[in-house]
């Protein structure tokens, strides 16, 4: 399992990366083996303004529905919609090609608050 050191982690499972106020956000490889075949991602409009912890779509594979939920607050500025067309990049490539939005940050104070690599790796057991 892969992930990255340059991200942030939450209890939830999802990653941020965050450059220059802007948060990209999607879930951890963890996540979308846990979750199995990906086929389908509901996710927000641009312009949709999140609360940290606050669900922001949907994720639905083969066995289960999951909320996905967004580790920091702010104002969604980009949502990546060739997941409509192939969900399974998020299976493929969930740091990459499976990202899921971009959230111009409110308080990059909240990234503070989340997880490194290790402190998530011991969260799962990993």
């Amino acid at each position: 399992m892969n992930f990255p050191d340059n991200l942030k982690y939450t209890n939830d499972h999802e990653w941020i990366r965050a450059e220059a106020g802007v948060g990209t956000v999607g879930i951890t490889d963890y996540a979308q083996g846990e979750l199995g075949d990906i086929v389908f991602v509901d996710l927000p409009k641009i312009g949709r303004k999140v609360k940290k912890g606050e669900s922001f779509g949907t994720i639905e594979a083969v066995k289960a529905v999951s909320d996905l939920y967004a580790p920091v607050g702010g104002e969604v500025v980009a949502v990546n919609d060739q997941l409509d067309k192939r969900s399974e990049s998020v299976n493929k490539d969930p740091y990459e090609s499976g990202w899921m939005i971009r959230i111009k940050l409110s308080d990059p104070r909240e990234l503070d608050a989340l997880l490194d690599a290790g402190r998530y790796r011991a969260l799962i057991g990993k």
